[in-house]
Protein backbone atom coordinates (compact mmCIF):
# COMPACT_ATOMS: atom_id res chain seq x y z
CA UNK A 1 0.00 0.00 0.00
CA UNK A 2 2.84 2.54 0.63
CA UNK A 3 3.87 2.35 -3.04
CA UNK A 4 0.32 3.19 -4.12
CA UNK A 5 0.35 6.31 -1.90
CA UNK A 6 3.66 7.37 -3.43
CA UNK A 7 2.34 6.77 -6.94
CA UNK A 8 -0.85 8.70 -6.23
CA UNK A 9 1.19 11.58 -4.79
CA UNK A 10 3.43 11.59 -7.87
CA UNK A 11 0.39 11.67 -10.16
CA UNK A 12 -1.13 14.58 -8.19
CA UNK A 13 2.12 16.57 -8.46
CA UNK A 14 2.39 15.82 -12.18
CA UNK A 15 -1.23 16.87 -12.83
CA UNK A 16 -0.84 20.12 -10.89
CA UNK A 17 2.41 20.87 -12.74
CA UNK A 18 0.75 20.25 -16.12
CA UNK A 19 -2.19 22.44 -15.15
CA UNK A 20 0.17 25.28 -14.24
CA UNK A 21 2.10 24.84 -17.50
CA UNK A 22 -1.17 24.98 -19.42
CA UNK A 23 -1.45 28.62 -18.46
CA UNK A 24 -4.20 29.27 -15.97
CA UNK A 25 -4.17 32.89 -17.15
CA UNK A 26 -6.51 31.83 -19.93
CA UNK A 27 -8.91 30.73 -17.22
CA UNK A 28 -8.58 33.81 -15.02
CA UNK A 29 -5.71 32.57 -12.84
CA UNK A 30 -2.09 33.59 -12.61
CA UNK A 31 0.10 32.86 -15.65
CA UNK A 32 2.76 30.17 -15.39
CA UNK A 33 6.24 31.31 -14.35
CA UNK A 34 8.35 32.75 -17.15
CA UNK A 35 11.02 30.37 -18.39
CA UNK A 36 14.40 32.06 -18.02
CA UNK A 37 16.70 30.72 -20.70
CA UNK A 38 19.78 32.63 -21.84
CA UNK A 39 19.51 33.75 -25.46
CA UNK A 40 22.15 35.48 -27.59
CA UNK A 41 20.19 38.73 -27.06
CA UNK A 42 19.60 38.42 -23.30
CA UNK A 43 17.33 36.66 -20.83
CA UNK A 44 13.78 37.02 -19.53
CA UNK A 45 13.75 39.73 -16.90
CA UNK A 46 12.27 40.02 -13.45
CA UNK A 47 9.55 42.70 -13.29
CA UNK A 48 10.91 43.85 -9.93
CA UNK A 49 14.22 44.76 -11.61
CA UNK A 50 12.67 47.02 -14.29
CA UNK A 51 14.27 50.46 -14.31
CA UNK A 52 12.96 51.62 -17.68
CA UNK A 53 9.73 51.24 -19.61
CA UNK A 54 9.71 51.68 -23.38
CA UNK A 55 6.44 52.03 -25.25
CA UNK A 56 6.43 50.68 -28.79
CA UNK A 57 3.55 51.28 -31.19
CA UNK A 58 2.56 48.92 -33.99
CA UNK A 59 0.13 49.68 -36.78
CA UNK A 60 -1.20 48.36 -40.05
CA UNK A 61 1.35 50.39 -42.02
CA UNK A 62 3.67 47.52 -40.85
CA UNK A 63 5.97 49.80 -38.91
CA UNK A 64 7.11 50.14 -35.31
CA UNK A 65 7.39 53.48 -33.52
CA UNK A 66 10.11 53.88 -32.42
CA UNK A 67 12.06 51.57 -34.69
CA UNK A 68 15.43 52.14 -33.00
CA UNK A 69 16.07 51.69 -29.28
CA UNK A 70 19.26 52.00 -27.25
CA UNK A 71 19.71 50.30 -23.88
CA UNK A 72 22.67 49.66 -21.62
CA UNK A 73 24.08 46.23 -20.91
CA UNK A 74 22.50 44.97 -17.69
CA UNK A 75 19.27 46.97 -18.15
CA UNK A 76 16.00 45.21 -17.46
CA UNK A 77 13.41 46.84 -19.69
CA UNK A 78 9.63 46.60 -19.79
CA UNK A 79 8.38 46.91 -23.35
CA UNK A 80 4.75 48.01 -23.50
CA UNK A 81 3.66 47.13 -27.02
CA UNK A 82 0.48 48.78 -28.32
CA UNK A 83 -1.27 47.50 -31.43
CA UNK A 84 -2.96 50.52 -32.95
CA UNK A 85 -4.01 48.60 -36.04
CA UNK A 86 -6.87 46.35 -37.06
CA UNK A 87 -4.70 43.29 -37.73
CA UNK A 88 -2.84 41.03 -35.30
CA UNK A 89 0.77 42.12 -34.79
CA UNK A 90 3.62 40.87 -32.66
CA UNK A 91 6.82 42.10 -31.11
CA UNK A 92 9.63 39.53 -31.11
CA UNK A 93 13.17 40.31 -29.93
CA UNK A 94 16.16 38.40 -31.32
CA UNK A 95 19.26 38.29 -33.46
CA UNK A 96 18.83 38.88 -37.18
CA UNK A 97 19.51 35.19 -37.78
CA UNK A 98 16.91 34.07 -35.22
CA UNK A 99 14.32 36.49 -36.62
CA UNK A 100 15.04 35.41 -40.22
CA UNK A 101 14.67 31.72 -39.29
CA UNK A 102 11.48 32.28 -37.32
CA UNK A 103 10.00 34.45 -40.09
CA UNK A 104 10.64 31.66 -42.62
CA UNK A 105 8.83 29.20 -40.36
CA UNK A 106 5.91 31.59 -39.99
CA UNK A 107 5.66 31.81 -43.80
CA UNK A 108 5.35 28.00 -43.98
CA UNK A 109 3.14 27.64 -40.90
CA UNK A 110 1.19 30.91 -40.47
CA UNK A 111 -1.02 29.47 -37.71
CA UNK A 112 1.95 28.25 -35.68
CA UNK A 113 1.41 28.83 -31.96
CA UNK A 114 4.31 29.69 -29.69
CA UNK A 115 4.93 31.57 -26.49
CA UNK A 116 8.37 32.69 -25.44
CA UNK A 117 9.29 35.45 -22.98
CA UNK A 118 10.80 37.51 -25.82
CA UNK A 119 7.52 37.55 -27.80
CA UNK A 120 4.30 39.51 -27.42
CA UNK A 121 1.35 38.64 -29.67
CA UNK A 122 -1.00 41.61 -29.59
CA UNK A 123 -4.54 41.59 -30.97
CA UNK A 124 -5.93 44.76 -32.59
CA UNK A 125 -6.48 47.60 -30.14
CA UNK A 126 -4.74 45.73 -27.30
CA UNK A 127 -1.47 46.02 -25.40
CA UNK A 128 1.20 43.41 -24.73
CA UNK A 129 4.24 43.42 -22.51
CA UNK A 130 7.71 41.91 -22.39
CA UNK A 131 10.23 42.23 -19.55
CA UNK A 132 13.73 41.53 -20.82
CA UNK A 133 17.25 41.83 -19.43
CA UNK A 134 19.90 42.81 -21.97
CA UNK A 135 23.01 41.17 -20.54
CA UNK A 136 25.07 41.16 -23.74
CA UNK A 137 26.45 44.08 -25.72
CA UNK A 138 25.58 44.17 -29.42
CA UNK A 139 23.08 44.94 -32.11
CA UNK A 140 19.81 43.01 -32.00
CA UNK A 141 16.46 43.32 -33.63
CA UNK A 142 12.76 43.22 -33.05
CA UNK A 143 10.13 42.32 -35.60
CA UNK A 144 6.59 41.30 -36.33
CA UNK A 145 6.85 37.78 -37.68
CA UNK A 146 3.23 37.46 -38.78
CA UNK A 147 3.46 36.10 -42.33
CA UNK A 148 4.17 38.98 -44.72
CA UNK A 149 4.76 41.65 -42.07
CA UNK A 150 8.48 40.92 -41.61
CA UNK A 151 8.94 40.75 -45.37
CA UNK A 152 7.21 44.16 -45.69
CA UNK A 153 9.75 45.72 -43.32
CA UNK A 154 8.07 45.53 -39.91
CA UNK A 155 11.39 45.48 -38.08
CA UNK A 156 13.37 47.57 -35.62
CA UNK A 157 16.82 47.72 -34.05
CA UNK A 158 18.03 47.49 -30.45
CA UNK A 159 21.55 48.64 -29.65
CA UNK A 160 22.89 47.35 -26.35
CA UNK A 161 25.81 49.51 -25.28
CA UNK A 162 28.29 48.91 -22.44
CA UNK A 163 27.22 50.23 -19.04
CA UNK A 164 28.36 53.76 -18.20
CA UNK A 165 31.76 53.97 -16.54
CA UNK A 166 31.37 54.41 -12.80
CA UNK A 167 32.59 57.70 -11.40
CA UNK A 168 35.01 57.44 -8.47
Amino acid sequence: MPSMKCSLAAVMVAVSTLAAAHGDAAHGGKPAATRKEQQDWGIAGDARAVRRTIEVGMSDDVRFRPDHIEVRQGDTVRFVVRNRGRAMHEFVVGTKQALDEHAALMQKFPDMEHDEPYMAHVPPGRTGEIVWTFNRVGGFGFACLIAGHYQAGMVGRIEVVPPAARKP
